[in-house]
């Protein structure tokens, strides 16, 4: 038998009377598609990420007009390590641009900027540069912009799993004790509003090792649309299909 989460997402709760959707606190994305819609201009790849860039410039700010509370993107997985050499340096050079041109933005606009993954992995610039865009938005009080980089979520499983096996190990927790509640407090997003509505661009229906545990009770939207040609209205539409779902949590 199912049942509710122990956090409820979005604006109604579970058990609520008509399990109305209302408005999506946590919206994630897979921004899918830049490489075909290179191909298809006979443009290389990192043609595609570039365009890539300015839909994240877009949407971001979209979002915030929105009044979305969180927004996670995934801007690099842990299985791109897997893409050519030269396609990995292009991308880590359009992360380096990108804060740098926007940093700025973020700080004025009071965006609070978070990374989930093990960016540390990257090379010393960018790592440093990520950490000094944290910093400088630390204090701000205003939306979430949640950038996953070097992020997989079998990994972020595993790494919750064995701090509370060795919680469990030196006697500070009981194993057989261990809750739902207990996972979520030792994942990346345990700050977060729960995600309440995941989107994938591209055409392609399936997560792709992204916020797995997160996405349990999440609307999943997917849409054709390729990631440089999701526009405003493309991410408003999304959210709209949200607020139609009649969101159960396991019950009536």
């Amino acid at each position: 038998m199912s049942t509710a989460p122990a956090h409820a997402p979005g604006g109604a709760a579970p058990g609520s009377a008509g399990g109305s959707a209302a408005f999506p606190r946590h919206v994630a994305i897979i921004m899918d598609g830049n490489g075909r819609w290179a191909r298809q201009r006979f443009l290389p790849r990192i043609a595609g990420h570039r365009a890539g860039v300015e839909t994240v410039r877009r949407i971001t700010r979209h979002a915030r007009t929105l009044g979305i509370e969180a927004l996670t993107l995934y801007a690099f997985s842990s299985e791109n390590w897997r893409r050519p050499a030269e396609e990995v340096s292009d991308l880590m050079g359009l992360l380096k641009h990108f804060i740098r041109a926007d940093l700025n933005e973020l700080v004025r606009d009071n965006v609070r900027l978070r990374v989930i993954g093990d960016y540390r992995r990257f090379s010393a610039d960018v790592v440093a540069l990520v950490d000094d865009a944290i910093a400088r938005t630390a204090a701000n009080t205003g939306p979430l912009l949640v950038i996953a980089l070097n992020y997989g979520a079998q990994a972020e499983l595993v790494s919750a799993a064995r701090t509370l096996a060795a919680r469990a190990a030196s006697g500070e927790i009981a194993a057989d004790a261990i809750t739902a509640d207990d996972i979520e407090g030792v994942l990346e997003t345990r700050d977060l509003p729960p995600l309440d509505l995941l989107v994938r661009t591209s055409g392609e229906y399936r997560l792709s090792n992204f916020l797995l545990w997160q996405a349990a009770y999440a609307e999943l939207v997917f849409v054709d649309t390729l990631w440089p040609d999701f526009d405003e209205a493309a991410f408003a539409a999304a959210v709209a299909k949200f607020g139609e779902r009649h969101r159960r949590f396991g019950g009536l």
